[in-house]
């Protein structure tokens, strides 16, 4: 029996009233939304903190946006190959993946609860095929066991990380009216805090890409044989890029503008971390934040304190 019918069955029942207003779609949605919540929540303790200082109006588009990422990155990540599948196996899920994006965007419907979620945020903020299909370009490089050169690794980072931050940037912008001039500020910022997040990991999960994925991210660079230099010069680059994100993000609506702010916080301070530990130690240990030290820079981020604290907001 459909909630529809028991809701039929007792009109004066409040919960049945309810149910009986709600179309089918919008509780499969909302189930999907539901859905994407619980991933981030089980994959990212830093993205989950800082999604929760996001306006409530904006927090399940996030979400969702997170989840089909999330959800693509397992399928070349280790949860495919755990099951069994082979390389070109692992490679066609993710295009089964990638086709079953494109439909819901099409149809406003998946049955992959992930997936529905995701389309109808897109939809909603204008997120197409020019930003997802470098994501999906990106997801089936890490297939390749062939070394990154540097025009590649531009490239991967791009469809990694930058278009997700410029995905999130049209979620933000959803009730905004920024100038043309403002908008351009926003998304160079979002690609550089983008990158920036990317490189981090890549440094984060050096010897752990190397041993078990077999990827090398940064040429010229052998992850087990890490070299101080190479190191320093590494962090002064991502430093770069998270100097180069404070602009827009200054520019960024209330509603998202902290959230962002701790996200930044965090990743500064795991590059802090990074350039503290030695580089022959980053190859076989993961530097993380403590969650007191988390909270701590949320606690200042929600007072206002630090460089993205007193923003000239966007109109």
């Amino acid at each position: 029996m459909s909630y529809a019918a028991e809701a039929r069955g007792n009109p004066g029942s409040t919960q049945a009233g309810r149910l009986a207003a709600t179309s089918p779609l919008a509780r499969y949605t909302a189930a999907a939304a539901a859905s994407s919540a619980v991933v981030i929540r089980r994959y990212s303790t830093s993205f989950g903190l800082a999604c929760r200082l996001l306006g409530p109006g904006i927090r399940p588009e996030i979400e969702s946006v997170y989840a089909l990422v999330r959800l693509a990155d397992e399928v070349v990540d280790g949860a495919a190959s755990g099951a069994g599948l082979p390389v070109n196996a692992v490679v066609n899920q993710l295009d089964i993946l990638e086709g079953e994006t494109y439909a819901a965007l099409e149809l406003g419907y998946s049955t992959n609860l992930v997936v529905h979620a995701f389309a109808q945020t897109a939809r909603r903020a204008g997120i197409g095929r020019d930003l997802i299909a470098p994501f999906y370009g990106s997801m089936r490089r890490d297939c390749d066991p062939r070394a990154h050169s540097g025009a590649s690794l531009g490239e991967y980072i791009y469809g990694s990380a930058e278009v997700v931050g410029l995905m999130c940037l049209k979620v933000f912008l959803l009730d905004a009216h920024p100038s043309p001039a403002e908008r351009t500020v926003m998304a160079e910022s979002a690609r550089r805090l983008g990158a920036a997040f990317q490189k981090v990991n890549f440094l984060r999960d050096l010897g752990q890409d190397s041993a078990e994925l077999g990827r090398e991210y940064f040429p010229g660079v052998n992850p087990r044989h890490l070299h101080e230099r190479q190191k320093t010069a590494l962090v002064a680059e991502l430093r770069a890029d998270l100097d180069a994100a404070v602009p827009g993000l200054r520019l960024l609506p209330d509603s998202s503008r902290r959230a962002v702010a701790l996200a930044h916080a965090i990743f500064s301070e795991l590059t802090d971390r990074i350039n503290a530990c030695p580089a022959d130690v980053l190859s076989t240990t993961r530097i993380s934040v403590p969650t007191a030290t988390k909270a701590r820079l949320a606690a200042a981020v929600v007072l206002g304190l630090g460089p993205l604290g007193h923003p000239r907001r966007a109109a």
